[in-house]
């Protein structure tokens, strides 16, 4: 039976609570029953809008979700009748219909499968990056079209087109809306690793928008819980958890950005942490978001900055640069060793990594040089290389804080 009606303000949480979960799964359900993405998104939009109509007065259902399914359904229903669409796809549709009796949603293997289908087909490689993005948090996490567009900054009809050229690119294209199986799942899965991983560091970088990595965080532990078995899909969730864990320190009172040497390891989410290393105790195999979430866990299992394991976290750099060379693990190999065996050899690295021209430009490079360089003692040198880092950067609070550092040094 209902709850009691409750007051305007109390409604809209309930249905904010239960979108959350309830969205993507009608999203996906009604998708795999009847081809048509629109439909799909729009009956799951209806159900909140009537939701938000009638629950003030009903109150709020037992089962939310089974309730936003039902009315959902029933839309589609009557958009394929009047359409006069095969029988099939309406019979399939009458099927749906939760146990609305249950106090919590009624989840069989179709349905979990269901979110498989659709995360895998957001993500597929005949897609342009940006379009998975987009396609993932409008029809996976159910993101209004202009907070997408607002994060990726384009206006909300340019993100309006893109996301319909992306869904028409699926249907033209004929991309099934499956699981790959065997060495397909092999091959595709890490794409759909590599989008997650992008939307949290768009929300991670320092002047990124929160909303990206807190739904890259609830996708990745989405897909832990669908894929129990991958081993990769487990690093990446310990690797954004244990990352994740910082976010409330890498800023003090006013605003000034912590390098994660002067963090407050106090302010840190140990939940997070703690989810984290469950999850990366799963982890079987070497693959580069296992050795990622390794380094990850050093860090955020260490009591203090001078407590940190730089030998071991210098080793799995080693690994991750064997495995998945770039010129931003190279940075990152040379500043673990700086730490680990000296500044002289964090700058033999750092040469070596600026050898190839993949560093060109990069003003983190140069602040990592600033970096090995104070510690070698030449403070003035620094300073200037500091200052030159600042120069370069596009963000104003990494700005500041690398004027900061070159004030300290010059003093």
């Amino acid at each position: 039976m209902p709850t009691q009606a409750p007051a305007g303000a109390a409604v809209a949480e309930a249905v904010a609570a239960a979108s959350v979960e309830a969205y993507p799964r009608i999203v996906a359900t009604l998708i795999r029953v009847t081809g048509d993405w629109a439909l799909a998104e729009d009956c799951a939009q209806e159900s909140l809008t009537v939701a938000l109509e009638r629950w003030p007065a009903d109150g709020v259902p037992t089962n939310p979700g089974g309730w936003l399914m039902t009315v959902a359904r029933n839309r589609a229903i009557d958009v394929l009748r009047r359409a006069t669409v095969e029988r099939r796809k309406l019979h399939d549709l009458a099927l749906l219909t939760p146990d609305d009796a249950s106090p919590e949603p009624q989840v069989g293997r179709d349905v979990v499968d269901d979110r498989l289908r659709l995360i895998f087909t957001c993500c597929h490689p005949a897609l342009a990056i940006e379009a998975r993005v987009a396609l993932t948090l409008r029809t996976v996490c159910g993101v209004p079209t202009a907070d997408i567009a607002r994060l990726l900054l384009v206006s909300e009809s340019t993100m309006t087109r893109r996301l319909t050229r992306a869904r028409t690119r699926i249907a033209q294209a004929g991309i099934p809306y499956r699981v790959p199986s065997g060495p397909a799942l092999t091959e595709r899965l890490p794409g759909v690793l590599a989008v997650l991983y992008l939307l949290f560091t768009r929300g991670y970088v320092t002047d990124g928008e929160p909303a990206f990595a807190d739904e890259a965080v609830r996708l990745a532990r989405l897909l832990d819980r669908l894929m129990p078995e991958q081993s990769e899909v487990a690093a990446l969730l310990a690797l954004v958890l244990c990352q994740h864990s910082r976010r409330d320190a890498r800023r003090d009172a006013a605003g000034t950005l912590l390098t994660l040497q002067r963090q407050d390891r106090g302010r840190w989410d140990r939940a997070a942490i703690a989810e984290g290393l469950a999850a990366l105790d799963r982890v079987r195999h070497d693959g580069p978001y296992a050795w990622q979430a390794r380094i990850a866990a050093c860090h955020a299992t260490a009591a203090s900055a001078d407590d940190t394991d730089w030998p071991t976290i210098a080793r799995d750099y080693d690994a991750l640069a064997d495995l998945r060379p770039s010129p931003v693990i190279a940075l990152n190999r040379a500043v673990a060793h700086g730490y680990a065996y000296g500044p002289a050899a964090g700058l033999a690295l750092l040469d070596a990594a600026r050898a190839g021209g993949g560093l060109d430009g990069y003003p983190l490079a140069v602040a990592v040089e600033a970096d090995l360089v104070a510690r070698q003692g030449d403070r003035l040198r620094a300073a200037g290389l500091f200052r030159e880092a600042a120069a370069a950067v596009d963000s104003t609070a990494e700005r500041r804080a690398l004027l900061d550092r070159a004030d300290e040094l010059a003093r």
